[in-house]
């Protein structure tokens, strides 16, 4: 190897060719499993922290671009100013559709866990008897 090849890989960082390269292996992490309860109120306070917060900075931009358009009586800044006006309320739409979605979640399971009845019958008899009861259900 030339000695301006070696000074190069020097001044990068790189590893030499004749040097031994060494691959470290990370340990795999066990997967810690939450309750599906869990995430959803986690997944649903950080929507609503990313929702708020997308609201304030298009505030505040709303609030810059309506200072340009004053300021230069364009129309097309007025455009632009009203488009970002849109775009917040339509943020804040998407808002009231998450806790109206989380509700809607909340209901259906309170359903489902409602639903979950199972009723079995126990006849304790002979076949004989079943029989008995059968055909004096259908002669009535």
């Amino acid at each position: 190897m030339s000695e301006a090849n070696r000074e190069i890989e020097d001044a990068l960082g790189l590893p030499h060719p004749e040097e031994e390269v060494k691959i470290i292996k990370k340990d795999k992490s066990p997967i810690i499993v939450s309750e599906p309860t869990d995430d959803k109120q986690k997944d649903y306070q950080y929507a609503r922290a990313q929702l708020y917060d997308i609201v304030e900075k298009m505030q505040e931009t709303l609030n810059d671009a309506m200072d340009v358009a004053a300021q230069s009586q364009h129309p097309r800044a007025y455009e632009v100013a009203f488009n970002g006006a849109r775009n917040a309320a339509d943020v804040v739409d998407k808002i009231a559709d998450l806790h109206k979605k989380m509700k809607d979640l909340e209901v259906e399971e309170q359903k489902v866990q409602q639903t979950n009845v199972q009723n079995n019958v126990y006849m304790s008899g002979s076949t004989e008897d079943l029989l008995k009861m059968l055909k004096e259900a259908n002669n009535k």
